[in-house]
């Protein structure tokens, strides 16, 4: 991530969004303990948001806010897990706010991880702009391969054997949380272990057949692609939507309608009114320019692809 003993300015602030389960709280550790391993002069702490906002209240109870004050500005990296539960607690976000523009002022280093992106969350506007100084980096739920790998390396560590045929079964019917995966790998050695039988199908659809109940396909639709290019562009809905011809906003938009007319069997009419009224010549011409830039731009075609990664996770 760029921290040296002055912490990499372009990546700073870092923040880290993804949906429950996918890691980010490990990631965000993961980077602490190489920061601490490989600069062992610099000042580290980690805090979820919950922990933070309890050591406030308890500072102002105490009155000893100044101390508290004196402690966060002195670090050289700050780490907070979760921000999300920030979202309407004004009086916890100024003070937060305040720290962080602080840290960023003396060029040091904040990392802080959330279910969604900045300009998602319920937060004041002078907040998300601060968030969205550095980069905004999105975490994405492993892909089959990935999750079968995850089956099988948890299966090992627990000491018993899980065919590779058995290990796609579930990594087919768990897809965005690594948790439940892990989770559905103790229940399965315990339950294995127990009745001293081998881990098949059967056995697989009788121990996790509760987890598989939530695995139907949502049908695919103008507002999930408009929520995917949302998170993957890191712009609001109603931006995408609305009339503004800025260059952040008019690629996405026309991103949005280049996957409507590829992924949606409905009548131009019908998908260019789901963009808050614009017309079908409108949402025609989008889908051409974006056709022909994807053919000669890697990078865009890139962002297309985690777009509809994030999609098909979305829609899952």
């Amino acid at each position: 991530m760029g921290v040296a003993n002055k912490p990499c300015k372009s990546y700073n602030p870092l923040f880290i969004h993804g949906g429950v389960g996918l890691g980010k709280t490990h990631l965000l550790h993961a980077v602490g303990h190489h920061i601490q391993t490989h600069h062992k002069r610099l000042k580290i702490h980690c805090i979820t948001t919950e922990a933070f906002i309890n050591e406030l209240v308890e500072h102002l109870r105490n009155k000893s806010i100044d101390k508290m004050k004196r402690f966060y500005r002195s670090l050289d990296v700050l780490m907070v897990d979760d921000i999300q539960f920030l979202q309407n607690r004004l009086n916890f976000e100024e003070e937060f706010c305040n720290t962080f523009e602080s840290l960023i002022n003396q060029n040091k280093q904040i990392i802080i991880t959330s279910d969604k992106p900045p300009a998602q969350l319920k937060l004041s506007e002078r907040l998300v702009a601060r968030m969205e100084w550095g980069l905004v980096a999105h975490i994405n739920a492993p892909e089959l391969e990935t999750r079968v790998a995850i089956l099988q390396h948890k299966a090992e560590a627990r000491g018993f054997h899980l065919p590779q045929k058995v290990a796609f079964f579930i990594a087919e019917r768990i897809f965005n949380n690594v948790r439940q995966l892990e989770g559905a790998i103790n229940r399965l050695s315990a339950y294995g272990k127990l009745l001293g039988i081998d881990i098949t199908e059967d056995v697989v659809a009788k121990t996790l057949g509760e987890l598989f109940q939530y695995s139907s396909h949502k049908k695919l639709s103008v507002d999930n692609i408009l929520k995917s290019v949302s998170s993957i562009f890191d712009v609001k809905i109603h931006d995408l939507k609305s009339a503004s011809r800025t260059k952040d906003i008019a690629l996405p938009r026309q991103v949005a309608m280049y996957l409507a007319k590829e992924l949606l069997n409905e009548s131009l009419s019908r998908l260019s009114s789901a963009f808050g009224g614009k017309t079908h010549s409108t949402l025609l011409h989008a889908w051409k320019k974006v056709a022909g830039q994807v053919e000669k731009d890697e990078g865009l075609r890139k962002q297309i692809d985690l777009t509809k990664r994030h999609l098909e996770n979305d829609t899952l």
